[in-house]
């Protein structure tokens, strides 16, 4: 017969183990449920970045500076006579 001591030390370890895999568990939901939500962060980031891109790249054209520089600024190309060259 097995003494009583080593059954309720085998019952408490079968307890503690059972109690161990349910924290565990949970412990494995909640870090899914955060990955989750970082992985559509990371999506909509970059939706983002692809979109200011984009955005960046309407902007740097060189034909958008040229319109810019003629509109806003009131800049223009020299004239002929307007450019003068110097020789060392």
């Amino acid at each position: 017969m097995i003494p009583r001591v080593l059954l309720i030390a085998l019952l408490v370890a079968n307890i503690a183990s059972a109690l161990a895999i349910v924290q565990a568990r949970q412990q494995h939901r909640m870090l899914f449920v955060q990955a989750t939500r970082l992985e559509k962060t990371r999506d909509d980031l970059n939706i983002e970045f692809g979109r200011l891109q984009l955005e960046q790249a309407t902007w740097a054209e060189a034909n958008r500076i040229d319109q810019v520089a003629r509109d806003r600024l009131g800049m223009k190309f020299p004239e002929g006579d307007d450019i003068v060259v110097i020789r060392p």
